[in-house]
């Protein structure tokens, strides 16, 4: 077999791969929430004022459109211009799919690399453009873990871990946060990698990368905060500082939808004989809000795209 067809053959495996990963993403929220039953559910949509579930509606739809802006980001770094639709479309998807599957970087990636491929972004782009959209949300995690921590009650940083390791993280994110922006004003020099240069961002980019990051976090937390509220009061800035730590955590554990780590963080946080019951309904509601609705939706859209670039292709096929 020759090099071109291997190449070619490779290109069809990761860009099938980003289907497969849609179908994890799938089965990954079916699990989560199939613990439940739909009485269980009902119950729990029930309970909720309608007022607290349209909040948190708009509150995921504005975090997903702040997570698309991340391929805005991005392709604003690799100097590409294209259709706004075609950047909301793969980054709505890709996050969708990453949030629920885990493993962002791959799962959403595959997804990326089978639409921009489509739109005549070359793989070494891609892969900046993947890159660099992780960079976006950890420098945004690094700046919300400062705010988290300064935010957080003692009582909640300790259940985590040892004010050591509190004090260590928050050190760490300063100096990561610090040296990022120290090379996007001073480093000018390309970073080699498998023949790939990157380059560092402006200064205006890098500002534009953390305060878009962010709000996609910020965002998620109000979502759950506008279901939370509805059952016992939390002081908002605690909260978010209870939250940015279980959001980080969740990622950084690689566990999809961050199943468990939330748990772990809120039951903490509130008082014992609400643990259950009020985790029990928040948990249920915010799942399927933040995770199950995005990717039906997600689901839905990437279908008729398929079935039309497969229209285009038969009909092309025909003509010749």
């Amino acid at each position: 077999m020759s090099i071109r067809n291997k190449k070619r053959i490779f290109k069809k495996i990761i860009s099938w791969a980003g289907l497969f990963f849609f179908g994890v993403a799938a089965f990954m929220i079916y699990r989560q929430l199939s613990k439940y039953t739909m009485e269980e559910i009902k119950d729990a949509i029930i309970e909720t004022p309608n007022k607290n579930i349209i909040l948190a509606c708009i509150a995921s739809f504005i975090g997903y459109m702040a997570l698309s802006s991340y391929d805005y980001l991005a392709l604003k770094y690799i100097k590409h211009k294209l259709a706004a639709w075609k950047w909301i479309f793969a980054g709505f998807i890709g996050f969708a799919v990453s949030n629920n599957a885990g493993h962002a970087i791959v799962s959403g990636g595959a997804i990326r690399y089978r639409l921009y491929t489509r739109w005549r972004i070359p793989a070494s782009n891609i892969v900046k453009m993947v890159t660099f959209s992780g960079f976006t949300y950890l420098i945004a995690c690094f700046f919300l873990i400062i705010i988290g921590y300064l935010c957080s009650p003692d009582h909640l940083l300790s259940s985590v871990s040892s004010p050591y390791v509190n004090w260590t993280v928050v050190n760490l994110s300063v100096a990561g946060l610090a040296f990022y922006f120290w090379g996007c004003i001073y480093y000018k020099k390309p970073i080699i990698i498998k023949e790939i240069e990157f380059y560092p961002p402006s200064l205006k980019l890098a500002i534009a990368q953390t305060i878009i990051g962010s709000i996609d976090i910020l965002m998620a937390s109000l979502v759950l905060y506008f279901l939370m509220e509805s059952y016992v009061d939390i002081p908002f800035f605690t909260f978010i500082g209870a939250f940015i730590i279980a959001q980080v955590l969740g990622v950084y554990s690689q566990v999809p939808g961050g199943l468990g780590v939330f748990e772990l963080v809120f039951t903490n946080l509130l008082p014992e004989d609400q643990n259950q019951a009020v985790l029990f309904a928040i948990l249920i509601l915010y799942r399927i809000i933040y995770y199950l609705l995005p990717l039906i939706i997600s689901g839905i859209v990437l279908l008729m795209y398929e079935f039309k670039i497969a229209g285009r292709k038969n009909i092309r096929k025909r003509t010749k």
